[in-house]
């Protein structure tokens, strides 16, 4: 399983996000932060259209895109209905 963080530096829920994923990652979760301005192809792949927006995958495959804010408990639960 592989977990994308698209976020943007303008994104208020973004930011607000961001001490979340780090906590998160802090746990051991693997965690990519990936800034859509900096890498719009990837996003574009990812088929991103709103920040934040939080794509697992499994196999190279997307599983699930969970799109908005998102407090800790509710993404921690949503990524571990993934992990193995």
């Amino acid at each position: 399983m592989k977990v994308k963080f698209f976020n943007a530096a303008w994104c208020g829920p973004c930011q607000q996000m961001k001490p979340h994923i780090e906590a998160l990652v802090k746990e051991g979760y693997s965690i990519e932060m990936v800034d859509v301005d900096e890498q719009p192809t990837l996003a574009e792949s990812a088929n991103v259209r709103g920040v934040p927006t939080t794509a697992i995958y499994e196999d190279g495959e997307l599983v699930e895109s969970i799109v908005g804010y998102q407090d800790k408990d509710l993404l921690q639960r949503k990524i571990d209905v993934y992990k193995k």
